[in-house]
C-alpha cells in the first residue's frame, strides 16, 4: 500500500464532499423554491458514501501504519536488547582478558576473545546506515542466518539518508528477499552462502540478496513476481515476491533476478530524491 497515493486519494475524496456539499445547498435552496426533491436526496446519498470511503480509508491507513510501526519496533527492541546485553558483558569479558594475560595464559586469551570479537564485528556490521529499523532487520536476519548454519556477508556502503520509499517498506522487501534465500540454502547440505550487498550511485539505491542456492529455472523466471505463484506445496507461499515486487514499482524502483549454476541474485534498484 502506498501511503501517499492513499493520502491523496482521500483528499480528493474529501474535495468531493465539499462540491457535494455545495451542490446539496443549491439542490436545498431550489427545492425551497418548489424544485424536486430526489435530486436533493440523490446528493445527500452520495455525500454519505463519500464520507463512508473516506473513513475506511483512514482506518486501512492507520491499520498498516500501526501493523508496520509495531514490527520495526520489534527489530529496535532486539536490536537494543543485544546492544545492552553486549555493554553488561563486556566488563565480564575485559575482567577475564586480563586475568588471563596476568597469568601469562596469551593463547587462551586470544581463544577466548575472538568469538567475543566476531559477535561484536557481527553487530558493527548492521549498524552503518542511518536507518535504525534497516539495521534492526539486518541484525535480525544475521542471527536467523547464523541458527540456520547459513554464512550471511553483509557489505553495506550507503547511509540510506535520503531514502525515497518508507523505511518499514524497504525493511519488508529485504525481509522477503532474504528469507527466500534462505529457503533456497535450505536445500544444500553445507557451504550456504548468502551475500547482501547495499550500495548507491549518484541517482539510485542499489540492494543485491544472492544466494548459492539451486539454480531458478528458466521457464519459472517469468512468475516470480506474480502473486500466488510457489514452487511450493504447503499453504500460505507465494506471496514475498509479490509483496516485492508491488512496493518497488510504487516508490518508482526496479526489482529483477538473475540465476546461474553458482548463484541467484536479485536486484532491487529505488531512485533517491
Amino acid at each position: 500500500m502506498n501511503i501517499k497515493k492513499l493520502t491523496i486519494a482521500l483528499l480528493i475524496n474529501v474535495a468531493v464532499q465539499m462540491i457535494m456539499g455545495a451542490v446539496l445547498l443549491m439542490v436545498i435552496w431550489h427545492r425551497i423554491s418548489g424544485t424536486d426533491s430526489l435530486m436533493a436526496f440523490g446528493c445527500v446519498v452520495l455525500i454519505l458514501l463519500a464520507s463512508l470511503f473516506s473513513v475506511l480509508g483512514i482506518l486501512a491507513v492507520s491499520r498498516y501504519q500501526t501493523r508496520s510501526y509495531l514490527e520495526s519496533m520489534r527489530n529496535l527492541e532486539n536490536l537494543n536488547g543485544k546492544l545492552r546485553e553486549q555493554k553488561h558483558d563486556l566488563m565480564n569479558h575485559f575482567q577475564v582478558v586480563y586475568g588471563l594475560m596476568e597469568l601469562r595464559e596469551y593463547g587462551e586469551a586470544h581463544r577466548y576473545v575472538r568469538p567475543v570479537f566476531k559477535d561484536i564485528q557481527k553487530l558493527n556490521r548492521a549498524l552503518k546506515t542511518s536507518q535504525p529499523a534497516v539495521n534492526a532487520l539486518l541484525q535480525a536476519k544475521l542471527e536467523a542466518a547464523e541458527l540456520q548454519q547459513i554464512d550471511m556477508y553483509l557489505t553495506v556502503g550507503s547511509q540510506l539518508g535520503d531514502l525515497q520509499m518508507m523505511p518499514w517498506d524497504l525493511c519488508r522487501v529485504l525481509a522477503n528477499l532474504i528469507d527466500n534465500g534462505m529457503t533456497a540454502l535450505a536445500e544444500r547440505e553445507e557451504d550456504k552462502r548468502l551475500m547482501v550487498l547495499i550500495n548507491e550511485s549518484e541517482d539510485d539505491y542499489v540492494f543485491e540478496i544472492s544466494n548459492n542456492g539451486p539454480v531458478i529455472p528458466e521457464e519459472i523466471m517469468p512468475h516470480l513476481f506474480k502473486a500466488g505463484f510457489t514452487t511450493k506445496n504447503e499453504e500460505g507461499h507465494g506471496q514475498g515476491l509479490a509483496i516485492v515486487s508491488r512496493l518497488v514499482r510504487e516508490a518508482g524502483g526496479t526489482v529483477s533476478v538473475e540465476s546461474d549454476e553458482e548463484e541467484t541474485v536479485f536486484r532491487v534498484v529505488l531512485p533517491r530524491k
